[in-house]
């Protein structure tokens, strides 16, 4: 075990891969808090970890669900200065949907910033300088494919996730030589409920079957199937561990080999 009594964050921890990500860090040993703005989910996830796991810190659960608005500056701030030190912060919180350019409205356009970008800005900002002060830490964005090429009908989608992975490039450079890493994941398309949304447009658009139009995410890149929450969990894994001490600054890409760096 790497680590003993270190926190991790993990904002939309809630989710289908937030659930991966805080299930792989508490089996890391860490103390694991989970960000997210629906309190069901939250202690759905306590109940469902608490169940599995036999690690972590003696007296603490394995993983603490706090409702939080990371899109809110005032809430987020007092939400981490509550929580101390962070040594690991893995900003996963985000939205997805799709329109064509001249079908996107500003008030999409707003909220996906606000959910992928904004939220990773306002995690990171507040955590960085601390981590820098104690010579350690580790900052993970869950970007996308859509971060490093565009697709149609994803204007608000993709350029978001290019913010973030933007933002991801400067803390690195910022972070350089001081303990500090910041990485990026981008997975393809990954099997969580955030994809069976996508799925369900795709069909009532189309008039495909649901099934029919899961292939299609699935057979729209080499890999020739949906990732895994668990993958992008174990890439996570890997950068915020002492082996990847000087891996800063690198996207990783989860998608079988379409887009090659």
């Amino acid at each position: 075990m790497e680590t003993s009594a270190r926190l991790a964050v993990v904002s939309g921890g809630g989710g289908g891969i937030g659930r991966a990500l805080c299930r792989e860090l508490s089996q890391r040993g860490y103390e694991v808090v989970a960000l997210g703005r629906d309190l069901r989910r939250l202690r759905d996830l306590e109940v469902l970890i608490a169940r599995a796991a036999d690690t972590g810190p003696p007296g603490h659960p394995p993983v603490r669900g706090v409702v939080c608005d990371v899109t809110d500056e005032t809430e987020t701030e007092r939400v981490l200065s509550a929580l101390g030190p962070v040594d690991v912060l893995v900003n996963n919180a985000g939205t997805a949907g799709s329109a064509p350019l001249h079908g996107t409205t500003l008030r999409s356009w707003h909220e996906h910033f606000a959910a992928n970008a904004t939220s990773a800005f306002l995690l990171t900002r507040h955590v960085v300088p601390g981590m820098r002060e104690r010579g350690h830490g580790r900052v993970v964005f869950i970007a996308s494919t859509a971060a490093r090429a565009g697709t149609p009908y994803t204007a608000a989608y993709a350029a978001s996730k290019h913010a973030m992975l933007g933002l991801a490039r400067v803390v690195s450079a910022e972070v350089a030589g001081t303990g500090v890493t910041s990485n990026t994941v981008c997975p393809s398309f990954v099997r969580t409920p955030m994809t069976e949304r996508s799925v369900r447009r795709i069909a009532e658009r189309t008039g495909r079957t649901p099934e029919a139009a899961r292939q299609a995410l699935a057979d729209s890149g080499p890999l020739g199937r949906l990732v895994e929450p668990e993958e992008v969990a174990a890439a996570v894994g890997y950068l915020v561990s002492d082996a990847a001490a000087c891996v800063n600054g690198q996207s990783l890409v989860l998608d079988g080999g379409g887009i090659q760096t």
